[in-house]
């Protein structure tokens, strides 16, 4: 299922201007491994997130190459920073690769490991949580990310519609996970969240 219409896609990435070269780098690395990443759209809204509330520290629940930080980054003042963490050593080299490349490696601060272990190790709280990990562990990364978020901070999740798989029940762990962490995020008290049908799907949720 098409979440959005490809030609509105296409309209919408037309209009924006032209990427960085990393991020074109990245894009076409993406393409050629069909690695998943946030995308252009997605990433911009990273991007305004980030400038909206004057983020200064980000942790990712996934980062695979540091696609969705390298957004993040670019709607941080020069005092920002970002905790990627992924479970393969391979794709960190190649974050850390492309943040050189950028000008921007120190800025980040690349984990490897099980982003759930890695974020008890992380100090103080962050203005924004990403969480684009397994998806049968979203809901486990809801309850992790929660406690660790400044009040007036943001929650985002992406990949929340699931090819439109949310819609129907199923027994696939992925689906399940995906549709626990948005009821979960939809009746919590604590925050307010919004989804949006943007690509995957994301979810935006301030802390109250």
């Amino acid at each position: 299922m098409d979440i959005v219409h490809p030609d509105i896609e296409d309209y919408l990435n037309e209009l924006y201007p032209s990427r960085d070269a990393v991020l074109k780098e990245m894009e076409r690395l993406a393409a050629k491994e069909r690695f998943p990443i946030v995308g252009p759209l997605v990433g911009r809204l990273l991007a305004q997130m980030a400038r909206a509330i004057g983020a200064r520290r980000v942790f990712e629940f996934g980062s695979g190459f540091g696609y969705s930080a390298f957004w993040f980054l670019k709607g941080m003042s020069d005092e920002g920073r970002v905790v990627c963490t992924d479970d393969e050593e391979a794709n960190a080299v190649r974050a850390r690769d492309f943040f050189r490349k950028a000008g921007l490696d120190t800025r980040v601060q690349i984990e490897v490991g099980d982003a759930l272990e890695i974020i008890d190790r992380q100090r103080d709280k962050f203005d924004i949580v990403l969480i684009d990990c397994e998806k049968a562990r979203y809901p486990l990364a809801y309850e992790k990310a929660l406690p660790r978020i400044r009040k007036g901070g943001i929650l985002i999740a992406d990949n929340v519609l699931w090819s439109g798989g949310v819609v129907k029940p199923s027994q696939e762990p992925s689906t399940i996970g995906i549709q626990t962490f948005n009821r979960l995020v939809s009746a919590d008290p604590r925050l307010f969240t919004t989804i949006l049908p943007l690509r995957d799907g994301v979810s935006i949720s301030v802390i109250l």
